[in-house]
């Protein structure tokens, strides 16, 4: 039987109990099964991530993987956690907030593209594990000298999180994108006459933004939109927490 998921997500600390000692000497490790399962989630996508794949993969029963997790919600979580803790904390930029929250903002982007599945794995519990925790430790000094308070602080991070997640689900490959460009320029005169004049501020504006991009939307142009105001944003709660501490709440700050 596994140890409880706090345990085994911390099963490389001093504190953490052994695992039990009866029975014959399993072959293979839990941080193998987490490698194993993370390997073929990269490969083949997490629909893949299933027992029997496990076991064969790894020469064991699948049966026995039980032995090492308890369920495959749990398995998803060390492996979430597992990818943050051997993730690169790469030392922050001197300087101004705005350069260290957004060097923040990219490096999840590029973890997002380089692992997509972790998208689908939101269970609350990742949050338990040492290798979020370390990674949020690493990104909330991103804030340093802000003067945010650490409820904020806390509430400015998550904020930078979830638009970082929303726009890493619009960067995903589309069977359809390949094409889009193609369509776009065979179709558009075509749209113009079924649109007609019955929604002229669409057509306005969709025609401005489709020539921009050559196609309906950009995932790239949103992105470098999006983080923009995020960072407006974040720069009027920097200047309120300055008016708070009597500093001038300069962007450097």
């Amino acid at each position: 039987m596994s140890r409880e998921l706090i345990d085994l997500l911390w099963r490389d600390h001093p504190a953490a109990p052994a695992s039990g000692t009866r029975g014959p000497r399993s072959k293979v490790s839990t941080s193998q099964v987490v490698d194993a399962a993370t390997g073929i989630a990269d490969h083949d996508g997490l629909p893949a991530v299933t027992v029997r794949r496990l076991g064969v993969t790894l020469g064991i029963a699948p049966n026995a993987v039980y032995t090492h997790v308890g369920s495959r919600d749990d398995l998803l979580v060390l492996m979430a956690d597992a990818i943050r803790a051997v993730r690169p904390r790469l030392p922050h930029l001197d300087g101004a907030w705005q350069a260290r929250v957004r060097a923040v903002a990219q490096d999840e982007l590029a973890l997002y593209a380089a692992h997509p599945w972790l998208l689908d794995v939101t269970d609350p519990r990742t949050a338990f594990g040492p290798g979020t925790i370390a990674t949020y430790d690493h990104q909330l000094h991103a804030l340093d000298g802000t003067g945010l308070d650490d409820v904020e602080r806390d509430a400015a991070l998550a904020f930078v999180g979830d638009f970082v997640r929303a726009s890493a689900r619009s960067f995903l490959p589309d069977p359809h994108s390949a094409q889009i460009a193609t369509v776009w320029s065979a179709w558009q005169g075509r749209l113009t006459d079924y649109v007609g004049d019955r929604f002229p501020l669409a057509r306005r504006v969709g025609a401005a933004a489709g020539a921009a991009m050559n196609a309906p939307s950009s995932a790239e142009h949103a992105w470098r939109f999006g983080l923009d105001r995020v960072l407006d944003a974040l720069a009027a709660l920097v200047s309120a927490a300055g008016s708070r501490s009597g500093t001038d709440g300069l962007p450097g700050a």
